[in-house]
């Protein structure tokens, strides 16, 4: 894999095949959708002085043919309203200590017409994604199919089937640090390209990306506008979707298992010896090289190894010169 810039830019090149391609032809048309109430939360609409989502469930057949029209609008000329790009923060408290600002999860509070928008595009690139088999079978986050009971089932057979066969298993958990706000916008762009995704689509989801503004609100009050010049926002349909192109190809030429639930990543193999440490150590340099070549960096004080069966050897595992802290659970 060799990256190259232009203007800037990085331009990405998969050694993978070449990617199906979807696109929609100068004459191609919005089916109408249907507004389901169901969906909207107007909980969450206490910072954003629009419409509120009831007014638009309310009214959805007297809307729908000018929203539809708004949306083809911006789809056909690349134009994307000032107001979609722009985004309310509202921190969400995770754990631990509540004066601490990494304990905070951004969720972005955006335009629900362009989150109508944005689901109409997302199940086009879901479909052609899942119809060509681009997306790498590892990853069983935000996948229709997938989610934290088969990636823990996979895994668990993994392990079981090893330790049956009387062989040591070492585990590698992963941690990025802040992985959706890290996302460089021109890097994630190529990788969608590389998928195949090509014409009006991208050049919609770049303009959807680009000049992209959000503030914090917090208890009425509002900050300063600043600029987003990096990241997947939180909140957004299409955050997940172009998270999972983005580290798609993580786990490329690997020998060792690797099993991801959206950023959370964890690779394994059976240690019996020496030759088998080194080659997780070496899957794990692997993945290191990636963060760095991709400014996805790890938070090598989360990321940690256990080993499993009493007959482990233990063996030190390093992320650069950062050594691996063993845990039992």
């Amino acid at each position: 894999m060799k990256i190259r810039t232009v203007g800037g830019c990085p331009l990405y090149r998969s050694r993978t095949r070449f990617a199906p391609s979807l696109d929609v032809s100068p004459h191609g048309r919005f089916a109408p959708w249907t507004f389901r109430p169901g969906t909207f939360r107007p909980r969450l609409w206490t910072f954003r002085p629009r419409l509120p989502p009831r007014f638009l469930a309310e009214l959805k057949e007297e809307l729908c043919h000018a929203v539809t029209k708004t949306m083809k609008a911006s789809f056909d000329t690349g134009v994307v309203p000032d107001d979609w790009n722009t985004a309310n923060v509202c921190p969400i408290f995770k754990k631990g200590s509540e004066n601490q600002i990494g304990n905070y999860r951004p969720v972005s509070l955006t335009s629900q017409i362009c989150k109508l928008f944005e689901t109409v595009i997302r199940d086009a690139i879901v479909l052609h994604l899942e119809s060509n088999g681009l997306l790498n079978h590892s990853q069983h986050g935000f996948r229709k199919g997938g989610s934290c009971l088969s990636n823990l089932l996979e895994f668990l057979d993994y392990v079981t089937k090893n330790l049956d066969n009387r062989n040591s298993v070492s585990v590698i958990y992963l941690d990025f640090a802040k992985a959706f706000d890290k996302v460089p916008h021109c890097r994630l762009l190529e990788k969608i390209n590389k998928h195949g995704i090509s014409g009006k689509v991208w050049n919609w989801l770049r303009e959807w990306l680009h000049g992209r503004k959000q503030r914090v609100c917090i208890n009425g009050h509002f900050s300063s506008w600043t600029a987003v010049t990096s990241g997947v926002p939180q909140g957004c349909v299409l955050g997940p979707v172009s998270f999972l192109i983005f580290i798609n190809d993580i786990d490329s030429n690997f020998l060792c298992a690797i099993s991801k639930f959206a950023d959370d990543t964890k690779l394994s193999n059976t240690v019996n010896c020496n030759k088998d440490r080194d080659l997780l150590q070496s899957d794990l340099q692997r993945l290191v090289e990636w963060s760095t070549k991709w400014q996805m960096p790890f938070n090598d004080t989360k990321c940690s190894v256990m080993h499993l069966s009493g007959n482990n050897q233990k063996f030190y595992y390093f992320m650069g010169s950062q050594k691996l802290e063993a845990v039992s659970q």
